[in-house]
């Protein structure tokens, strides 16, 4: 017997036309009411689906996948997007009409792919790809920085590319339409073209002094021969985030401002990129730990910028999502704790992932340790960083199956004892980092426990934990280096081709004074030239100088530096505009002059770094800023020309734009050739004491 026909009610809904219900529910065979965006099915079964936990390695939808047909008199589902559509049938018919080329072009006529292979083709494992014959006077970064030559600039412009069309210049006269190829083969059209990107990858690798420590260069370089769509094809986040922060050594497309500030469009672009990965990670999780990687040097990227918001929230967020990726436990990887405690990255794949690892830790910690050097807390607790340190640089290169590095934060002998099987440059500047935090760590929990600030007539060295603080930074670790870092601050002299400098290694020649102004400026007291912070402020500042003229006297490029040596340069600025104010106080017209030249030395030093990097701007800036009232007790002539105007005078506040010095503009004299050159491994006995600074007559001698 038929079944009657229902009643048909105010709300019944009417029958559903053909391949009207969302493809979902025609697959599984299930009933589907079509309701848009998502059926009320899809969505049942979305809440079921996120309603266990993720397994590991996986990921839940963030909403329900459920896409609907085109349909005449209905809107496309959100979910459809008529753009991607298009591209993927336009990709169907591209390789369609590859097929018929096929049979009809030579063998020898290349497409994009095998164009890009060929410009790789010498790039193996163990092996560096070079994009002009000229790059190779370009240092590695970080480890080696050659003499900057002015006159050639073949290594750190960009390649002279047309603008106009066929950019790829390819004898394939099949396919005439470059970026329809590059689509259509894979490549992601908000990269660059491949033989630019090669390019920016290069000077990556090269120039930056601070990313590419988390990348394992010759697997990195190897990876770019792949095709596009290969799982091993490094990630869009990463190629963007290398091209923002390799923008400052080859920029492109710099766009003066009205008030004279620095826009590269080209650097803004990429970073912008990235950032929208980061966000798009934060809602799906997907390739997390390739978008921190991403993240950090982009963060290097934001710090060199002089943005110190971003890259205090860029700090912030690297460090926190390394924590449930387990980054911060011995082998980068816990299998202990229950479920909720395992890691959300699988274990290490082999050797080279989980140095990787490590590495990628260890930088997201030096850049929180770094951009809290004003005096707050850090993201990460010390006591929480259970991760080994990195192995040295050649042995990470080379894959060299050593085991892993015995020393971590928990080592009591971590500053003073340097394993020579696991000591280079980069692991000493590591500790000398982290030893930086750790005086920031004293400061801040200093003055988060007391009522009032610091006073001058105090004396530090009855505080609990400051006496042997002192003596790390401003003694032990120096003192421990190993002899072929220690007699040495990196600048050495090669034949051919001319003076070159370890950045790292200077850097680590340069931190300890730095936190130990950090440390003694609170109590600097120059009423009281025997008070031992006093000294010690006074001989730090002239240290850095001293190391500063090593520099200058010689052809390096000095903008290459790591850039925290601006924040190293502006302590020791501080400490001689308070002698300088000082010698003003007193009447010594002769000493004061002489103040203001180191001054201004170490003024042209931040806006020479500050015309390719503005964090050096930046801070000249501020600078100027401190040095206010000193300048309007100053009886000298103009004691601040050095290129910028001397009035009006205005902090660099967090959001505002750096100016450029005027190139044409006159420079400060050096100081007094009497100040005294630096020996060895910068000690304080090569210096001046802070009586003896304060007790030169009005005619420079004893």
């Amino acid at each position: 017997m038929p079944k009657a026909t229902s009643a048909s009610g105010s709300g019944a809904r009417s029958a559903l036309r053909r391949n009207q219900a969302c493809r979902s529910c025609r697959k599984r065979k299930l009933k589907c009411d079509a309701a848009r965006p998502h059926c009320g099915t899809c969505v049942k079964y979305w809440q079921s689906l996120i309603s266990v936990p993720a397994p590991v390695g996986y990921a839940h939808p963030v909403e329900p996948q459920c896409v609907y047909d085109p349909v005449d008199g209905l809107t496309l589902s959100p979910e459809t997007d008529p753009i991607e559509k298009i591209r993927l049938l336009e990709e169907e018919v591209s390789k369609l009409k590859i097929q018929l080329q096929e049979q009809n072009i030579p063998a020898h006529s290349p497409g994009p792919s095998m164009s890009r292979r060929h410009s790789y083709g010498l790039c193996r494992p163990g092996s560096t790809a070079t994009s002009s014959g000229s790059d190779s006077q370009i240092p590695v970064p970080g480890s080696k920085l050659f003499a900057h030559n002015p006159g050639d600039v073949s290594g750190l412009h960009h390649l002279n590319f047309r603008q106009d069309g066929l950019a790829m210049n390819m004898r394939c006269t099949a396919v005439t339409d470059v970026h329809s190829e590059l689509i259509h083969t894979g490549w992601n059209a908000d990269l660059p073209e491949p033989h630019v990107l090669d390019h920016y990858i290069e000077t990556f690798f090269r120039c930056d002094p601070c990313g590419p420590r988390i990348l394992h260069r010759p697997s990195f370089l190897s990876s770019m021969c792949l095709h596009p769509r290969d799982p091993a094809f490094p990630h869009s986040a990463i190629l963007h985030a290398i091209c923002a922060s390799a923008s400052r050594w080859s920029s492109r497309n710099v766009a003066m401002q009205p008030d004279g500030s620095r826009k590269d469009e080209f650097a803004e672009y990429h970073a912008s990129k990235t950032r929208k990965y980061i966000d798009r990670t934060m809602a799906t999780g997907a390739d997390i730990f390739q978008v921190v990687q991403a993240c950090i040097i982009l963060s290097w990227y934001f710090y060199q910028e002089g943005r110190w918001v971003e890259a205090w929230v860029f700090a912030g967020f690297q460090t926190r999502v390394a924590i449930p990726l387990r980054l911060n436990y011995p082998g980068t990887f816990c299998a202990h704790g229950g479920a909720l405690a395992v890691g959300y990255l699988p274990p290490p794949r082999d050797f080279r992932d989980l140095e990787t690892r490590r590495r990628t830790w260890w930088m997201s910690i030096v850049f929180d340790r770094i951009v809290a050097a004003g005096g707050w807390t850090h993201s990460i607790d010390e006591r929480d960083i259970g991760t080994e340190l990195p192995l040295r640089e050649e042995d990470f290169d080379a894959e060299h199956l050593i085991p892993n590095n015995p020393q971590d934060m928990s080592t009591e002998d971590l500053f003073t004892t340097h394993l020579p099987k696991y000591t280079d440059s980069f692991l000493l500047f590591i500790k000398a980092t982290m030893m930086f935090g750790r005086v920031t760590d004293y400061n801040v929990r200093s003055k988060m426990r007391t009522s009032t600030p610091p006073k001058k007539y105090q004396d530090p060295f009855a505080l609990p934990g400051f006496k042997e603080l002192d003596s790390l930074v401003h003694r032990k670790f120096l003192e421990n280096l190993p002899h072929s870092h220690r007699f040495n601050i990196g600048v050495t002299d090669v034949l051919a081709n001319g003076p070159l400098v370890d950045t790292d290694l200077y850097m680590v020649h340069v931190i300890p004074y730095a936190a130990s102004i950090t440390l003694h400026n609170p109590y600097l007291d120059l009423n009281d030239v025997h008070r031992l912070s006093t000294t010690r402020c006074i001989e730090a500042a002239q240290a850095i100088l001293s190391a500063y003229y090593m520099l200058s006297a010689t052809s390096l490029d000095t903008t290459r530096l790591h850039p925290f040596i601006t924040i190293c340069w502006y302590l020791a600025a501080v400490v001689q505009v308070q002698v300088c104010k000082h010698f003003i106080e007193m009447g010594d017209r002769v000493r004061e002059a002489q103040v203001w030249g180191e001054i201004n030395v170490l003024r042209q030093a931040m806006l020479n770094y500050g015309s390719r990097s503005p964090i050096g701007t930046r801070q000249e800036g501020l600078l100027r800023g401190l040095m206010k009232e000193a300048v309007r007790l100053s009886s000298q002539k103009q004691p601040l020309e050095v290129g910028l105007p001397l009035y009006p005078f205005s902090h660099a506040t967090l959001f505002a734009d750096p100016t450029l010095p005027y190139c044409d503009a006159p420079v400060a004299p050096l100081p007094n050739p009497r100040t005294p050159t630096v020996t060895g491994d910068l000690q304080g006995d090569a210096l001046p004491q802070s009586s003896d600074f304060l007790a030169w007559d009005d005619d420079g001698g004893r």
